[in-house]
This record gives structure tokens, C-alpha cells and sequence, in this order.
């Protein structure tokens, strides 16, 4: 059974519409830019709109209790399945404070470092986004279209 993740894509409206994404923290993702980018998201096994604000506030260090509203799901290329909402909300990149997760660097080295779940957040066009984001959370980006009809 693949893995589930939710997540939620925050948008605003400054001319052109623009979303929030996040770059995951640690030493693999360091030099990718991209398709590396992804919604702020974590895994679930309970309710996926619970999971996806917790996430929000996990990753980004704020809650969010606005209305969602479903954008579906999609499968990434690993197989894992990602349910989507969007919020529109305005929210300071430099702001954010992820939590973090720890493992084992330089790896054999037995040595402990911490790391940010997400080392930075910014706000993208969607035709830039389009680049940034995962390969397989593009289609959450042509449905937020359709959805705020642009």
C-alpha cells in the first residue's frame, strides 16, 4: 500500500497569482532546486485535512485555521499519494520556523546533526512554480487555476 501525504497549497493574489512553496532541509537536498521544491505535506494515516494543517504548522511554524478547500489527489512518481487543499493567505517567507528531524552525518561518521524539515519557503509565480515543484504535485497546480480561474 503506497504512503498518503496531505498537504496544503497556500496562495496569494499580487497581480499574478503566486503560491508557497518549501525546500526540504538536510544535506540531500542542499544543491537541488529544480523539482525539489513541494506543498508543505507530511504523511497521515487519520484525516487528511487534519494532517495537512498540522503539517502547515509543523514545517512553516504557523497554524492555519481558514477554510480548505480539496484539490484532489495525486500519485508521485515513488507511488506515493498526495491529497491537496488550498488556502489564500499572505504569509512572511522570512518568518517561518520549521521543526527539525535528526540523522546520522557525514553518513558512517556515527555522529548526530539535526536538520530543518524545510531550510526556506517563497512565494512563486505559477509558471515558475511550474519548474520548482515536484514533477508529480503539478497537476495540484493546474487544478488551483481552474480553481481561482486564471
Amino acid at each position: 500500500m503506497p504512503s498518503k501525504s496531505a498537504g496544503i497549497i497556500a496562495y496569494r493574489k499580487r497581480g499574478n497569482i503566486e503560491v508557497l512553496l518549501v525546500h526540504p532541509g538536510g544535506p540531500f537536498w542542499r544543491n537541488k532546486d529544480l523539482g525539489a521544491w513541494s506543498i508543505p505535506k507530511g504523511e497521515y494515516t487519520d484525516d487528511a485535512e487534519i494532517a495537512a494543517r498540522r503539517e502547515f504548522a509543523e514545517e512553516l511554524g504557523q497554524e492555519l485555521s481558514l477554510p480548505l478547500t480539496p484539490l484532489g489527489q495525486v500519485r508521485q512518481r515513488g507511488g506515493k499519494l498526495v491529497t491537496a487543499f488550498a488556502a489564500e493567505l499572505d504569509l512572511d517567507v522570512r518568518s517561518i520556523r520549521s521543526n527539525t528531524f535528526e540523522m546520522e552525518w557525514p553518513p558512517r561518521s556515527g555522529k548526530r546533526q539535526a536538520f530543518p524539515e524545510v531550510d526556506r519557503a517563497e512565494w512563486f509565480t505559477l509558471d515558475a512554480a511550474q519548474e520548482k515543484i515536484n514533477a508529480g504535485q503539478r497537476p495540484l497546480l493546474d487544478r488551483l487555476k481552474l480553481l481561482i480561474g486564471r
